[in-house]
């Protein structure tokens, strides 16, 4: 599927277009340049998910953890790999219980531990045109 964002005012709809067409998949991996957005339509999706609370980018944390309210209370977790030194660092924060619970995972920069993306990651990669455009496929 493709999306093309023309303008900010248009995530929204982007967004709910992606939520609709996640079905019962869980594993997102996102990939995009620096700037290309990936944190801001992670950001869109939650809120189209129910999710209140502030999201934010978990650069620093590794991992943030949301509540959406669609469906009930499910649990996302947002996780940015970038400044991962090593895959020891990514076992030892848990990553395997987080992918193995059913929850929700939006994944930045998993080109780092691409290795240790289970087979059902759907891989979304998000772009930006020359005119400023995103474009977002998975």
């Amino acid at each position: 599927m493709r999306l093309t964002i023309h303008e900010l005012a248009d995530i929204r709809q982007a967004a709910q277009t992606f939520v609709d067409k996640m079905d019962n998949r869980t594993i997102f991996a996102f990939y995009g340049e620096m700037g290309a957005g990936k944190t801001t339509f992670i950001k869109a999706i939650c809120k189209q998910m129910g999710v209140e609370e502030v999201v934010t980018s978990p650069t620093f944390a590794i991992v943030n953890e949301y509540f959406a309210k669609i469906p009930a209370n499910t649990p996302i977790y947002h996780f940015d790999f970038y400044r991962i030194r090593n895959v020891h660092e990514v076992y030892d924060m848990g990553y395997e219980e987080y992918i193995s619970s059913g929850a929700v995972c939006f994944m930045e920069w998993p080109e780092l531990i691409e290795d240790l993306l289970p087979e059902n990651t759907v891989k979304v990669y998000i772009r930006q045109t020359e005119n400023g455009e995103r474009e977002i496929s998975f």
